[in-house]
């Protein structure tokens, strides 16, 4: 049976790699790490800093990065076996582990989403929102958007999707709607929160802020490296070396303004949006043991497991042992 399902997510693999226009890859050898990644996405900002400065070969690997033009093509790539390393969320790597796969993160960065609202808005705290429009990127299972129903229902009585006219779409046309004066308040992916912030809007709730009200002991890496166990295993040079080369990235781009300056044309951002994008990834990189993130992200799997159900979490009410990477958490 396991074997007839990965043949069938290499089919799909090979499908995909076709509509790209890639060509499958072979295996490569231990010290090189394929890592797939959205050609825009912010993660190609971190690894691009990887690269220019050679802190892949600095650590014993060679990373090689792979573009995908969908998070599930990523998703599928990586259980194929076809790529070693994506993004992903703890989420979904417990409902994967949960489902037998030995799927396994390190953390990678705690910047999330925020409810957004013009700099002049009436609008001051959560339960100002009743009543309002609010467009919500990520869809109606969004860890970010399950965490502020979550501080509104405690806080103010509110169940928020009944209370509100809420708009699900795609990040970049809700901050255009919202720019436009079309929406009332925004939740968003945190860069598009980070660009509205340089263009006239303010926080009013972030995800963090939520995730520690309810129950969080500080910030929650909500997106991590993820690869399998077994790969790891075999291959421990490369899986540590990327982790190291990873944490130099990380490194530089906390304390270097000018590498941000070198980044710009790949960010597309400049002035403001370009300082504010740097500030909040800067606040995003994890600072906490993983076992600290461990902890809190179990608290918080079981407040997302009774606001999301079943469709959020699967059967698993508990978030599955090896989520986090166990060679950082002992």
């Amino acid at each position: 049976m396991l074997a007839s399902r990965r043949d069938l997510l290499r089919l799909t693999m090979l499908a995909a790699t076709t509509t790209l226009g890639m060509q499958p890859t072979k295996v490569l050898a231990a010290d090189k790490v394929r890592i797939g990644v959205l050609k825009f996405g912010t993660v190609s900002w971190e690894l691009d800093t990887l690269k220019h400065h050679r802190f892949d070969a600095a650590n014993g690997i060679e990373a090689e990065i792979v573009y995908f033009a969908g998070e599930d093509a990523t998703n599928v790539a990586l259980l194929a076996g076809e790529i070693d390393v994506i993004v992903s969320d703890w989420l979904w790597v417990s409902r994967q582990r949960s489902l037998g796969d030995d799927l396994t993160l390190v953390p990678y960065s705690s910047a999330v989403g925020a409810i957004m609202v013009k700099e002049d808005s009436s609008i001051k705290t959560i339960g100002d929102l009743q009543g309002k429009k609010i467009g919500v990127a990520g869809g109606s299972l969004d860890k970010s958007w399950l965490l502020i129903q979550g501080l509104a229902a405690r806080d103010h009585g509110m169940d928020l999707p009944s209370s509100s006219e809420v708009v699900f779409g795609a990040p970049p046309l809700l901050s255009e709607k919202a720019m436009q004066g079309e929406l009332d308040a925004v939740l968003n992916f945190w860069h598009f929160c980070a660009r509205l912030e340089a263009n006239g809007f303010r926080r009013l709730v972030s995800a963090e802020e939520a995730a520690k009200a309810l129950g969080a002991s500080g910030p929650v890496s909500a997106l991590g490296y993820v690869f399998h166990d077994k790969w790891a295993d075999e291959n421990p040079v490369a899986a540590m070396g990327f982790v190291k080369a990873s944490a130099a990235a990380k490194q530089l781009l906390a304390t270097s303004d000018a590498e941000w300056q070198r980044l710009a044309p790949l960010m597309r951002a400049e002035g403001r949006e370009l300082e504010t994008l740097r500030t909040r990834y800067r606040e995003g990189i994890p600072t906490r043991r993983p076992a600290e993130d461990e902890a809190d992200a179990a608290k918080l799997y079981r407040v997302l497991a009774d606001l999301g159900g079943e469709k959020l979490v699967g059967e698993a009410r508990e978030m599955a042992p090896g989520t986090f990477w166990p060679k950082l958490t002992q």
